[in-house]
């Protein structure tokens, strides 16, 4: 039976899901060892227990839900072998990035050179508690010790017994959601540059209501979330390439990533979001970043 569950890291999304399960009866434990003061917050905001280093996570969990950005995905799962090899003991990996088939292909592979089980994952819908709920799904040969955590404060769906099933569904879903995010900033940004902004608004007001209302709850909002989907988007467009669908709509969405990341407005976390920021407002500031024509 899994009774300790290593969260490995408890960043937003990740310490949400420790709390769920910790409320839910489980030891939920993390590794902050070197970790910086944000996360050392978030973790005891959900009062997971800290084990300090990856090594005794890995010692003391039965299960291990990797939960980082999708850049750190491999080197995560390296050290955690390392650490499988160090103790001997082999918990049931779980890897909930946004990657690619491939990079979660990569990653089984890895795990599975120390004797472990491996489980694709991908997370779809906002950190628990917030939204209209959190779903996992999950795929690989044996699912079963994910499939056990359904309805412990969010949602886990079989996926298929082929590694990378779980991944590719959350690539294509985020290809959508935030592909779209990042088109409507890239249109609003070039009408900005162009000075046809205020037109432009007013008839997205009489003929795009609905998308509007959408652009003005979201891009003005982006920043603080978009230095860590860069890799997200890179992901992305490197599935659609291994599809043979073209990569340029998310290689464009990494780059509308980039330049938010530059803004001040990066420096915000979803809990210090200032919400009175109007989308225009936004677009001013977006705009000095937007690089000079040649």
């Amino acid at each position: 039976m899994t009774k300790t569950i290593a969260i490995l890291m408890p960043g937003d999304m990740g310490h949400a899901v420790g709390r769920v399960l910790r409320e839910h009866g489980y030891d939920a434990i993390c590794a902050l060892e070197g970790r910086g003061e944000a996360t050392l917050k978030l973790a005891a905001e959900a009062q997971l227990r800290d084990v300090g280093s990856i090594g005794q996570a890995v010692a003391e969990a039965d299960m291990i839900l990797s939960i980082l950005p999708p850049s750190a995905a491999l080197s995560q799962a390296k050290a955690v072998v390392d650490a499988m090899r160090a103790s001997g003991k082999t918990p049931v990996y779980v890897d909930c990035n946004a990657i690619s088939p491939d990079t979660a292909k990569q990653v089984g592979a890895v795990i599975a050179e120390a004797g472990a089980s491996f489980i694709d994952a991908g997370i779809i819908g906002l950190a628990p508690g917030k939204g209209r709920g959190t779903r996992f799904y999950a795929s690989g040969p044996d699912v079963a010790p994910m499939l056990a955590l359904d309805g412990k404060g969010f949602q886990v769906i079989g996926a298929g017994e082929t590694i990378g099933s779980a991944s590719a569904l959350k690539m294509v879903y985020a290809g959508l959601t935030k592909g779209t995010w990042t088109l409507q900033t890239a249109v609003l940004l070039t009408a900005q540059r162009l000075g046809v902004i205020e037109p432009l608004l007013e008839e997205f007001e009489f003929s795009q209501k609905g998308p509007l209302d959408a652009m003005r709850a979201m891009v003005p909002f982006l920043p603080a979330d978009s230095a860590r989907w860069v890799g997200e988007m890179e992901e992305i467009a490197a599935t659609f390439a291994s599809a043979g669908v073209t990569s340029g709509f998310h290689d464009g969405a990494a780059d509308i990533f980039r330049l938010l990341a530059q803004t001040p407005f990066a420096e915000e976390t979803r809990a210090t979001l200032d919400r009175t920021r109007t989308l225009e407002q936004a677009l001013e500031t977006y705009e000095k970043y937007v690089p000079s024509k040649a």
